[in-house]
Parts: C-alpha cells; structure tokens; sequence
C-alpha cells in the first residue's frame, strides 16, 4: 500500500499541484504543527492536520495531500516512539487515504486548476463535493485500520466501529465542516481568509486550554467539597446513629418529628426553602442529646441536679449543626424548639413571635409524636387523644394556637396512617446523597 500510494502519486504528479507556493507552505506547516493546534470542543476534537490534509486534497491535488500526510505521520510517529510496525501502518494508511480523496475532488470537481472550473470552487456544490469527500476518506481510513484490527488482533469489526469509529466521529465531523468552510471561503476570498482563520484557530486553542485548566480546577475543587460536606454531614449522621443505639426511640422519633414538621410547613404555605429548613431540623432536633450519659437519656423521670443537661441539648445540638455550611437557619430551629409562646421555655425565654416559625412548628411535631408513640416513657395516646392535648397547650398559651388548628386539620384530612407516623424512616428523610449534591454546589444554602 505505501509503495503504490506513493508510485501512483509520483506518477500523477504535477507541477500546477503545487501552486501557489504560499499555500503549500501553509498548509504543510499546519499538517505538520497540527497535533499542537488541535482544540478539545464540546462534540469531540477539531484535528488541525486534518483540516489541512482536507485542505490539500480540496485545494492543490492528491499529490501533495499524499506527501503532507506522509510527512505528518514521520513526524506523529517519530514524536510518540511507535514500534516499526505502527510507522508502515501510519505511513501506508496516508500514502492511501489522501490520494483517494484527491482522486474523488479531481473526478466530481475536474481539475480545480483549470480556469474554466473557477465559477464550479467558488459555489456551494463545490463545498458539497468536499464534505462528500471527506466523509468518504473518514470510512476508508477506518476500515483501514480496523481490518488491521481484526487481521493482528482478532478484534471484530462491529467492535472496533463501536469503540472507536462512533465515538469519534462527531470531532471528525466538525474538523471536515470545518475544512469544507475553509476551502469554499478561500475559492472567493483568496489566502488572507486562511490566514486569518489560522490565526483565529491559535487563539481559540489557547483559550481552550485555559479553559480546560480551568474545569479540571473547578471538578478537582468540586470533588474536594463534596468529600468534605460528605464528611460532615456524615457525621451528623453518624452521631444520630450512635444516639439510635443507645437510645431506640432517637431515630423513628427524629423521622416522624421530621415529616409532621415538613407537611406542617407545606400546610401553612411555607415556601420550599422553608419545608427544607424545617425538615432537616426535625430529622436533627435531638442530636444534642448524644451529650447525655445513659442515666438521663433512659430516665423516666429526669432527677433534678439532671434538669441542667437536659435544658442544654438543644444549644448543644444548634452547636453541632450549625457548624454545616448554609445551616445556620437549621441551628436557629433546633435551638429555639423548646421555647413557648408565653415565654415559659428555654433557652432563652423568647414569647410570642419571637420565636422562630420553624421552631414553633417543630415544638408541635415533636410534642405530638411524643404523645402518641409506644416507644416514649408514657402510654401512647390516640390522635384524637394527642390533638386535644395539643388544643389545650394552645389555649394555655404555650403552643402556636394558629398551628396548632392548621395541623390537627391536616391529621384529620390525611387519616391514620399518616397520624400515627407509620411511613416515617430516618434514612429515607435525610436522603443523605441528595443533601450532599445540594451542599456541594456553591450557590445552595439549603438544607
């Protein structure tokens, strides 16, 4: 093959095939740099010496096409230190691929030289008849390879088209559009216009390794913050686990404080920021409770030299949770959760409005969980039970009166099983992937 390739080209050789002298020259020098002009895009890769081989077939003749694509290869191969084998491959396959294209213009073109044929390169069938040409080196230059693929390796060529030809095809495709517009634009504007496009070809490469630079910093950094918010959220979660096994109740309890409070939010019309601050604080309202020793945290009744660790766990839990990126309005709900309207809670007393929404909500969700469930330190009591006892919190100002109506409607409206709490499950209300997607992006505050 490189024997033929090179005796035919010989002896279609001729002197009009290299003119203008300017455009050989330009086009061999891109045949030859293109490995270090070729720019990453979207779609795949545009190839710079493919472009020119393009290029030379379109514009000068199959001759030189063959000898720029010999000369790409000599230099390719010898930069990459190929075993001999890969040189006669490289070299065979473009003393052959060039002189078919440049055979196919010469045939659908005639002689591009020719003045008679200038109105024919100067139209868009000409840009047609290029990209038609183009097309068809890509498949023979495939098939080339990938009977060299089946005869020396064995590998099929359904394979071999799926691996290599498909995936590359699309950056293919583009250098050859690219090529087809290049050569239709210098038939009409002359060689400033390929100039030009070099030029612009420099800079767009350039910039496109900034770019690329630039990206890998960016998923490096990417995979840095998520690694981290996969720590620490896991270690919120891991610390609501620990507290689960010393104390059973902790995580059922967390996952059903979490979807009353949730749903609650939804009813009142919170917006989605707000459901998913008021969500995650229900899941993490009890982790401050992991302070505890195992006297206070399985006590029936908490002694009273106990009462000051027990008033502290929500601060303790504000701590450890605020610490997160962006979940500071979730500390400001689980601190805040054992406050009561009329100022009789704690930490800090707040009345009335003072206290925060989300907490509020949550002081009703956990309250009525507690009462509810046979896992707390009294007999459960029905819903309806536990809905009055939550009126009568309200009247004694110590619960949000206006929640307090929007919930107890929302139980009666959805039935038993959502007022028992039966669907409620830690791991799938934290939904633990998903937060950390969330977290890691650089504009989400949300929980």
């Amino acid at each position: 093959m490189l024997v033929g390739g090179v005796g035919v080209s010989a002896w279609l050789s001729r002197a009009e095939e290299w003119r203008p002298l300017l455009l050989v020259g330009l086009l061999l020098a891109l045949a030859l740099a293109g490995h270090w002009l070729s720019v990453t895009i979207r779609i795949g890769r545009l190839n710079a010496s493919l472009v020119a081989l393009v290029l030379a077939m379109s514009l000068l003749g199959p001759v030189p096409a063959v000898a720029f694509g010999i000369s790409a290869m000599i230099l390719t191969s010898a930069l990459r230190r190929l075993p001999p084998a890969q040189w006669l491959t490289n070299l065979s396959t473009f003393a052959v691929v060039p002189l078919a294209g440049g055979l196919m213009v010469r045939v659908l073109a005639g002689d591009i030289h020719a003045p008679a044929n200038q109105q024919l390169t100067r139209s868009v069938t000409f840009g047609l008849i290029v990209m038609a040409m183009f097309v068809a080196t890509v498949v023979l230059n495939f098939v080339l390879v990938a009977l060299e693929g089946y005869v020396d390796e064995g590998h099929s060529l359904y394979r071999q088209a799926r691996d290599l030809f498909f995936p590359l095809l699309p950056g293919q495709l583009a250098s050859g559009a690219l090529a087809t517009i290049l050569a239709v634009a210098y038939t009409n504007s002359g060689l400033p216009v390929l100039f030009g496009s070099i030029a612009v070809l420099v800079i767009f490469q350039h910039l496109t390794v900034a770019l690329l630079r630039s990206e890998d910093r960016a998923d490096q950094l990417e995979a840095r913050t998520i690694h981290l918010v996969s720590l620490q959220l896991g270690v919120l979660r891991t610390l609501v686990r620990a507290l689960g096994m010393r104390d059973e109740t902790t995580g059922r309890h967390s996952a059903a404080v979490a979807l009353y409070a949730r749903e609650l939010a939804k009813e009142i019309g919170a917006d989605q920021d707000e459901q998913d601050t008021i969500h995650t604080a229900g899941l993490l309202h009890d982790i401050g409770k992991f302070t505890w020793p195992d006297r206070v945290l399985h006590a029936d009744v908490v002694n009273a030299e106990d009462q000051d660790i027990v008033r502290r766990h929500p601060q303790d839990g504000a701590e450890l949770v605020g610490a997160l990126d962006g979940y500071g309005p979730v500390a400001d709900a689980i601190l805040y959760h054992h406050e009561r309207v009329d100022g009789s809670g704690y930490p800090a007393g707040l009345i009335g409005k003072e206290i925060p929404l989300s907490s509020r909500i949550l002081a009703i969700a956990c309250i009525y969980d507690t009462m509810t469930k046979r896992d707390s330190y009294r007999p459960p009591m029905s819903p309806s039970e536990a809905m009055g006892e939550l009126r009568v919190a309200a009247e004694r100002g110590q619960l949000d009166t206006e929640l307090v109506d929007s919930f107890t409607k929302m139980l009666e409206r959805e039935g038993p099983s959502f007022s028992q709490g039966d669907r409620a499950d830690f791991e799938t209300e934290l939904a633990f992937e998903r937060r950390v997607r969330e977290m890691a992006q650089p504009s989400s505050h949300r929980p």
